[in-house]
């Protein structure tokens, strides 16, 4: 180890999963059995162990060693021999695939409706059941913390539908309660005077540089009125060349020109939707290139693509500078509703926040499986499900009416005869290496539907086609446990955009407090930080971007991603005394292969498909019921919300009884 790596604490003993899972493991043998399961035998069970306990634990997270070898080995053989399966003579009135937010919402809709007389069985091939909606812990001096190791907030609420308000409201989600009792909360960092900042790296600038840009400016990118917090004195002390700063200034000015005169407001739209956000900006626009050091990575919270492919249109809907010259007409309600974080869609709806619990969605998985399984999860109330711990020992026990099983990866769905005419479905999954099949009176796939045509091979090809259309988004969510924030108050910021580095934002946790989890106090108690990053390759057409950044990642180590952590805190926060040797906890990289739900681009999709609810788009065609079989994800929404993935559970349980009228158990 060198001394640079010493600096850094490299040496420090925190727990490391260190695994490189891009490639599929080879057998020998069983088929489908991974190396690391070979030693196991058929009572593997790992759920039953006394310390087992997935949020706790850190290193390598997300889609961990274990989660999708099977599916990988699937993948790349196109069939898997089902004649080895043991029988388990398990029966089911639904076998759910998928144990995420729509896998337990359909586990929900289908007993709300039927009742709990009936059984369930939900499978999953991860650790840990919320699919995305992942809560990852630390703890430090007896202290918990907890962070979102996935899915992060509640969009709008007030815009939820009316099956997922139901759902909240069924398993004892009360947002205004919630809000309330963080009203104090949200204000922790504003009152101590933090603000933003951007980090100029040397690789790029050359040299380091944090700028500060203050308590009370809006969100970069997002300035409604002035220049966002980019005033002249910010962007004095910044690297940029006098044109950049004067053209950073005139994306916000008010009284910024018409970069499309001469056309009528749908003409510009129809413009804007085939043209990126980059290209607006550097041939419209005409801005320094400099200034698109700020801008390049606009679009990968919501689509993990940056600028380069981000439709101009969208920009201006989600309210980037750069349009106010253009006087275009307002979008009617309804269309472009659903894409994340737009003016007149789910973020800003008439100034409504977005709520986020501690650990982000994972709150609502907890409530969720406390309401199928209630001993599974200690508690009565939304705030004591904060700090509760999960008993995963209970989630798979005879006898209940709803049954989560971890660590199995769903091989293989098929019909017990004719898809028209067969009254069970046979579902194959590999668990500890081995292969099991257990029957179900309908299946519900709520998994990734560019998997679903592997799984069930004798779906039609037309709709085969269409699950394959879609790719899903790489992306990465890192949480950092650190001893204090002593160093982010010196230097009078709880937030730093870092464009051009390893992590492009990291931040502290946001201030809220969910009953007896509660948030760090003061700078000198401990915390966890939330770093970012999304696996793009700038300049590539979408779909490419994401299968090449997905390679990127499964290949990446964590030894790569700790030592760029060190090494990107240290420079950001050296200068005021963080020593990441000494103040980091524990890290948890959450990787997420197979991320956001992908929604239609107009850069890259018919315009039909963006702007309309066509039934010719693909995530139309690919969720129609094939026999006993549905299809239950957010993928089948075209969008990566939380409430797509309820409202497509419901409506896969509705398909359910609808083929199965006078339904009983």
């Amino acid at each position: 180890m060198n001394a640079n790596d010493r600096g850094l604490g490299m040496q420090r003993r925190i727990t490391r999963r260190d695994f490189v899972n891009g490639v599929s493991v080879a057998t020998a043998g069983a088929l489908l059995m991974p190396k690391w399961a070979l030693a196991l035998d058929q009572d593997y069970a790992p759920e039953q162990a006394p310390d087992y306990y997935p949020p706790a634990r850190t290193g390598m997270r997300g889609d961990h060693q274990g989660s999708f070898e099977a599916a990988h080995q699937l993948r790349d053989r196109k069939s898997v021999d089902l004649s080895s399966a043991a029988h388990t003579g398990e029966a089911y009135d639904l076998v759910i695939v998928g144990g995420g937010m729509s896998g337990l919402g359909a586990a929900y809709y289908f007993l709300r409706k039927v009742g709990r007389g009936a059984r369930v069985l939900v499978l999953d091939n991860h650790d840990d059941f919320g699919g995305h909606a992942k809560r990852n812990e630390f703890r430090h001096n007896g202290r918990l913390i907890a962070v979102n190791g996935g899915t992060l907030n509640i969009e709008a609420p007030s815009r939820y539908n009316e099956f997922a308000k139901e759902l909240l409201r069924d398993i004892g989600v009360d947002l205004e309660r919630f809000s309330a009792s963080n009203t104090k909360n949200r204000e922790l960092y504003r009152s101590l005077g933090l603000g933003n900042a951007h980090f100029f790296d040397k690789e790029t600038w050359g040299t380091d540089r944090l700028v500060v840009r203050g308590a009370a400016p809006g969100v970069a990118g997002r300035g409604r009125g002035g220049a966002g917090g980019y005033t002249p004195e910010f962007l004095a002390q910044t690297p940029l060349s006098a044109r950049a700063q004067q053209d950073m200034l005139r994306l916000y000015d008010g009284q910024q020109p018409d970069y499309l005169a001469g056309l009528p407001s749908a003409e510009k739209k129809n413009r804007l939707a085939r043209m990126s956000y980059q290209d607006f900006l550097l041939n419209s626009a005409k801005v320094d290139r400099q200034v698109l050091w700020f801008f390049q990575h606009f679009g990968e919270g919501n689509f993990c693509v940056g600028a380069d492919a981000t439709p101009a249109l969208f920009a201006w809907q989600m309210g980037q500078p750069g349009f106010a010259g253009l006087h275009l007409d307002p979008t009617p309600d309804g269309v472009l509703a659903d894409l994340p974080g737009v003016q007149h869609g789910r973020q800003v709806e008439a100034g409504e926040r977005a709520v986020h619990f501690p650990d982000g969605n994972a709150t609502v998985a907890r409530l969720l499986v406390r309401w199928l399984i209630p001993e599974a999860v200690p508690g009565n109330t939304m705030e004591d499900a904060g700090a509760a711990q999960v008993n995963y020992a209970r989630l798979d026990r005879s006898g209940q009416p709803a049954r989560i099983r971890l660590n199995s990866t769903v091989v293989n769905v098929r019909h017990d005869g004719a898809a028209a005419s067969a009254k069970e479905v046979v579902v194959t999954y590999n668990r500890g290496g081995r292969l099991h099949d257990v029957r179900g009176k309908a299946c519900v796939m709520a998994c990734w539907n560019m998997f679903i045509p592997y799984l069930v091979p004798e779906l039609p090809g037309k709709q085969k086609d269409a699950l394959a259309y879609a790719v899903k988004g790489p992306l990465v969510y890192t949480s950092v446990g650190v001893k204090n924030w002593k160093a982010w108050q010196k230097l009078g910021i709880s937030s730093v955009s870092a464009p051009t580095m390893f992590h492009t934002s990291v931040a502290l946790t946001e201030a809220v407090s969910l009953g007896e989890l509660q948030h760090a106090r003061t700078p000198g108690d401990p915390v966890a930080l939330h770093l970012t990053k999304s696996m793009t390759a700038p300049g590539k057409p979408r779909k490419e971007q994401h299968r090449i950044g997905r390679a990127e990642l499964l290949n990446t180590s964590f030894e790569t991603f700790e030592r760029n952590i060190r090494d990107q805190l240290a420079r950001m926060l050296g200068s005021s005394g963080f020593d990441p040797a000494r103040d980091i906890i524990a890290i948890t990289v959450n990787r997420w292969p197979h991320g956001y739900a992908y929604t239609y681009n107009s850069l890259y999709d018919p315009m039909e498909w963006v702007f309309t609810s066509t039934g010719e788009r693909p995530n139309v065609i690919a969720r129609q019921p094939f026999g006993l079989i549905t299809v239950a994800n957010s993928d089948a929404g075209a969008s990566p919300h939380t409430d797509t993935a309820f409202a497509e559970a419901h409506r896969a349980v509705g398909e359910v009884l609808e083929r199965r009228p006078g339904f009983s158990v």
